[in-house]
Formats: C-alpha cells, structure tokens, sequence
C-alpha cells in the first residue's frame, strides 16, 4: 500500500476505541475500506475527486460491490448507476429497509461525505454476516449516483431517477464542465437514456430509508456527542432579484440625485440577513452571487443582479421569510426609485423527518449510551429527495470543526463506529412486524 493510504488508515486508528468493535461491527474494517476509497481519486492535496457519471466513481462502486458480496448480498444495478445491495429477510414479501448515500464527490473534496453513510450501512450487513443475524424484513444498502452534482451543477440525480422525479427533458439538455451532453456522458460509464429513464422504482417496495452522514457543521462538536438525530432537511429556495438603477458619472452626479443600484443591493443584502431569526432559528437566507453592471470603477452601477438562497425544514416558516424578503424589496424601491424585480429560479421543498422516526432513532442512542441530541440539515441529501415519497430518517456524525467539501474533512473513527451502532440498533428495532 501507498504512504497515504497508510497515513490515512493510521491516523483513523489513532485515536479509536477498540472497545466499539463488537456485535460484528469492525471499526478496523471500516477504517480500512474509507482508505481504500479515499485513494480512488485522490488530488494533489490529498483530497477527493470524484465526479459523477465518472470512471473515478465507477471505480468506487466497483469495489464497494466487491464487499457487497463479502457480506452476503445480492447485487444489482438500475438505468442511472444506482447500485443496490439486498440481504434476503425472513419475510421476502415484505417492504425492505434500505440505508445508504453516494460515492461521488466535489472537485476536491474530503473522504467522509456520502462515503461513510454508504460503509455504515452495509457495516451493518457485514456485522450480521459476522453473527449470524438474519432480519425479519429484506434489508439493501443503496449507493446512489451524482449526489455532489459538480458535473452538471445539479445533483441528486441518482436518487431522483429511483423516485421517478427526474425531468428527463430538462436533464438532456444539460451539459457538463467539459460542454459534453448528459447523453454523451453516461454512456463513459455504459449507460444509456433509455436506461435511465426507466430507472424509476416501485416505491411501494421501500418500507423506510435512513441515511447516515456527517453534519457539515460544529453543533454535534460543541456539544460533545458522537452523532445526532436531524429533525429535517432544509430545502433549498432561489429568488433572483435585479435593482435597476441609473448608471452615470461617479464624479458629474450629486449625491442625492442618483439611483444607485449597488447601494440599493447592498442595503437590501444587510436587512434580509437579519430576517431568519425573526422567523425560525433554523431558517437561513444567503446571498453569495453579485453581478455589478456596468462594473466600473468610475461609473454609478445602473443594475445589480444577485441571487438569494433561502432555506428552512419547514415549509410554511420558509414561504414566510421569502415574503419578508420580497417585502423588504419592494420597500426598498418605494423609497429610492431603484426597480426591484425578483424570480424565482429553483425551489426544493423541505422534508421534515416524521418524528416517529425520531423517537426510534433516540431509543437506539439510549440503548447505546449517547444522549440525544436533534439539529437541522441545511444541505441537501439524497434522504431529502427519497423523504418526498417514502418515510426517511438521518443520523449525523460529528464533524471535527464543521469542515467539508475539502480536504481537510474529517470524523473521528470512533464517532463513525458509535453512529454505526445506532444504525444498526434502529434497523433491527425495524424489524419487529
């Protein structure tokens, strides 16, 4: 084995408890595999690139099936390279419970996100190989394609195709960062748009889904815990808005005579910040993308176009600060004369998790000795497109200071373990008919 994969493997066991590596559950195995994914394209900065509908995570697929038949399953593989891995239960007839996430990842990314939800889940498969458990109800461990989105600028795709949701017209058109049709790139990886198109599943088949994940964020850090319990998944909705202004002279125009749209931007950017707090401590609004025309240095800017990003996990709370944002808008314009003209261009409805789920999900953390903790998703997560049809829970695993999407990700093996217990607790809890 190469030094990183020795390095990587070393400093994951470094700080791990053997004392989690029981009921079948390997805490060295699971060390082993995050290494051994962690290589398949791996990036100057030892980080992570895998982009979707890529050779790269196709590899990864590959060999994630490979353990798939180590543990014991069946394995098969739909239209949109969504691969699913099935241990039989007692009672074939029934809806099976499956659990999973994605292999792909950002330009360059770390080697948790998505990776450790697809080994936790089928961690668990392994443990009941390794003891002889065999479930009431069919069990599959799902790896689904293009979470990320960094090809196409999208995302979810594969678990949008398994839930039918997928526009299929919309989807040809796109084009990835190489200007290669959607149809040209798939076929890199042997599959076809007829095949995609008929990936969609019968959903009645699926009793429940729960994805493990890490949290993106420093809540499970400050508070000491190893995993927590998500209350829902923020969807995300996009306003465009444009101020029309007046360009002119930076040094002919007096000041109480202008229609100056960056000002008018810039005063609506400080007030919609304050405005999620006044509504849900869960609610967000980001502006991120300015376009300053005509962007000069000696030039009043005439028109500002910038996008916000409003998110919350509940649907009502989340309609009620877009209004408020629309609102402080228009206000804006009342009072200097710059046109406010909004649109929206991307709206994802929020998937709270049922708290049903929850309760159970909170027994299993009892049972395993961690004391409950509950907090909000504000990313998007294949849990959150497969929760618009089919009950869904998630458990997040602590994140060594909220860093993702780099390098420099990073979950304690130990924590990793311990939410891996709980994952198995609540799917056997499942179980009970």
């Amino acid at each position: 084995m190469d030094e990183m994969y020795i390095d990587f493997y070393n400093k994951l066991l470094g700080t791990y408890d053997d004392q989690f590596s029981v009921k079948g559950i390997s805490g060295e195995r699971v060390a082993e595999r995050l290494s051994i994914l962690a290589h398949i394209g791996l990036t100057e900065d030892n980080g992570s690139r895998r982009p979707g509908f890529s050779v790269l995570e196709r590899e990864a697929k590959d060999r994630v099936i490979e353990w798939m038949y180590e543990a014991g399953l069946t394995v098969s593989e739909d239209g949109a390279g969504n691969v699913f891995g099935r241990l039989e239960g007692k009672s074939s007839d029934k809806a099976v419970i499956m659990s999973g996430s994605h292999l792909d990842t950002v330009p360059n990314g770390g080697h948790f996100d998505g990776t450790i939800g697809v080994l936790s889940a089928l961690e668990v498969a392994q443990a009941w190989k390794e003891t002889g458990y065999t479930p009431e109800k069919s069990y599959e461990v799902a790896i689904f394609t293009d979470e990320e989105g960094s090809r196409f600028n999208g995302g979810l795709t594969g678990s949008e195709a398994m839930v039918g949701d997928t526009d299929m017209e919309k989807t040809l058109l796109r084009k990835d960062y190489d200007d290669r049709l959607f149809e040209e790139v798939i076929q890199d990886v042997g599959l076809s748009v007829r095949g995609y198109g008929e990936a969609g599943r019968d959903l009645d088949e699926i009793e429940t889904f729960v994805e493990v994940h890490i949290e993106q964020g420093k809540k499970l850090e400050k508070a000491g815990l190893p995993c927590g319990i998500v209350t829902g998944i923020a969807g995300p909705y996009w306003l465009k808005v444009t101020f029309e202004g007046l360009a002119g002279h930076a040094g002919n125009t007096p000041m109480d005579d202008r229609k100056d749209a960056l000002v008018a931007a810039g005063e609506f950017i400080q007030k919609i910040s304050t405005l999620p707090r006044k509504i849900n401590d869960t609610a967000v609004a980001t502006v991120g993308n300015i376009q300053v025309k005509p962007n000069g240095t000696n030039v009043i800017p005439g028109e500002v176009i910038l996008f916000v990003d409003i998110r919350d996990i509940q649907f009502d709370s989340r309609t009620e600060l877009v209004e408020k944002i629309i609102a402080t808008g228009k206000k804006i314009q009342k009072r200097t004369g710059v046109n406010f003209i909004h649109q929206n261009v991307h709206d994802v409805a929020p998937v709270p998790i049922a708290e049903e789920y929850q309760e159970k999900l909170a027994k299993s953390m009892n049972r395993m000795g961690i004391k409950p903790s509950y907090l909000s998703s504000g990313a998007g997560h294949d849990a959150m497109i497969i929760g618009r049809h089919i009950p869904s829970a998630m458990l997040f695993i602590k994140s060594k200071e909220g860093i993702s999407h780099n390098p420099k990700e990073w979950s304690d093996l130990s924590d990793c373990v311990q939410t891996i217990h709980v994952l198995k607790d609540y799917i056997e809890r499942l179980q009970v008919v």
